[in-house]
C-alpha cells in the first residue's frame, strides 16, 4: 500500500480522533500517504431529538461503513463507546487504541461539583445512563438532554440553558479544554459507558493487510478491559434506550468489571461485579451481565423498551 483513507465525521473531536491515527500511522510508516474524507453522519445532522429516540449512537458509524463497503475509504475512526456492540456483516474492529481518560466529567460556571449545585439546578446530558445515575444521587436537581457537539454543549452553558452539564472528559482533555472540567465524576459516582475514552479502528472483514498495519496501534489493555465492557453490553442488547454503564480496569494480569443497568428516572439501579484474568475478558463480561439478570436486569430493561420516549 502506499495510500490510505481515514472516514471520520467531520466534528472538531472525531476530526481530532482521525488526525491522531494518522499522525501514529504516518510516524511509524513515513513512506504511507494518509489521507482523511470528512463526512456528516445521520446523527450529526439530527439535534433535536435524543438518541434514543433516533436509533442510537450507532448513526455516528453508518455513512463511515457505507464507505468503507464502497472502497471510498479503508478504516474508520470511532469514539469505540459510540460503536455498536455487534458490527454489520462484512466489517470488523481492528485496533483499539489506548485509553484517555474514561470518566464523565461536571462542567460548570458556578459550581464546583455536583454536590453544590442547589435544588432545582438544571443539568444537561446527552446520555440515558449518566441521565439515570444523577436521578438516583440528587433528585433534587432537573436533568434536561442536551445534543451537538462538544462546543455546542459548551455554548449553551455558556449562554445559561443549564446550570452545569456532564460531558465525557475525554473529548474536552483530547480538545485543549481540560480547563473547563470542574470535577472529573469516579466511576463509583457515573459509572462510564462501554469503551469510553477509547478509539475503535473499523475495517472491512477480510482486509489482513491493514489488520498488520494497525497492529502496532492495538492497546494490549484498552483491547482487553473494552472487550469486558462491550461483552457485558452486548449480553444485555445495550442500547442508548436503556441507561446502560461498563468499566473495566486491569491490575497484575487481573481484569475487575463493574457493570450497570437502570431506570432512567433513577428510580431502580442495578449494579454488579467480577474479576477474572485479561485471557478471559468476554467470558468475564457475560457473568456480569449474568449476575444483573439474576438481580432483575431483563425485566428492568423490558420495561424501559416498553415506555414512551
Amino acid at each position: 500500500m502506499d495510500k490510505i483513507v481515514i472516514a471520520s465525521r467531520e466534528s472538531r473531536l472525531a476530526m481530532w480522533q482521525a488526525e491522531h491515527i494518522q499522525a501514529r500511522l504516518q510516524a511509524l510508516y513515513p513512506q504511507l500517504a494518509v489521507e482523511i474524507l470528512g463526512m456528516t453522519t445521520q446523527g450529526d445532522q439530527i439535534l433535536d431529538q435524543t438518541l434514543s429516540k433516533i436509533g442510537g449512537k450507532g448513526l455516528f458509524v453508518k455513512e463511515l461503513e457505507v464507505a468503507l463497503a464502497e472502497g471510498r475509504a479503508d478504516l474508520a475512526v470511532h469514539s469505540l463507546k459510540d460503536v455498536p456492540m455487534t458490527l454489520p456483516d462484512g466489517f470488523a474492529l481492528a485496533a483499539v487504541c489506548e485509553r484517555e481518560d474514561p470518566r464523565d466529567a461536571f462542567v460548570s460556571n458556578r459550581f464546583q461539583c455536583l454536590a453544590e449545585l442547589p435544588a432545582g439546578s438544571v443539568v444537561g446530558t446527552s446520555s440515558l445512563r449518566r441521565e439515570a445515575q444523577l436521578r438516583a444521587r440528587f433528585p433534587q436537581l432537573v436533568v434536561k438532554p442536551l445534543r451537538g457537539n462538544v462546543q455546542t454543549r459548551l455554548k449553551k452553558l455558556d449562554d445559561g440553558e443549564f446550570d452545569a452539564v456532564i460531558l465525557a472528559a475525554a473529548g474536552l482533555k483530547r480538545l485543549g479544554l481540560a480547563e473547563r472540567i470542574k470535577s472529573e465524576l469516579a466511576p463509583s459516582e457515573s459509572l462510564p459507558a462501554a469503551g469510553q475514552g477509547a478509539l475503535g479502528i473499523e475495517i472491512r472483514e477480510g482486509r489482513a493487510d491493514l489488520v498488520a498495519l494497525l497492529a502496532p496501534l492495538n492497546h494490549a489493555e484498552t483491547r482487553a478491559c473494552t472487550m469486558a465492557e462491550r461483552a457485558l453490553a452486548k449480553e444485555l442488547g445495550g442500547s442508548c434506550q436503556v441507561p446502560l454503564g461498563a468499566f473495566a480496569t486491569l491490575s497484575e494480569g487481573t481484569l475487575t468489571l463493574g457493570g450497570l443497568v437502570a431506570h432512567p428516572d433513577g428510580s431502580v439501579v442495578l449494579t454488579a461485579s467480577a474479576s477474572a484474568p485479561a485471557d478471559y475478558a468476554e467470558a468475564l463480561g457475560r457473568a456480569v451481565a449474568k449476575k444483573l439478570i439474576d438481580d432483575g436486569a431483563r425485566p428492568l430493561i423490558d420495561a424501559v423498551l416498553a415506555e414512551p420516549r
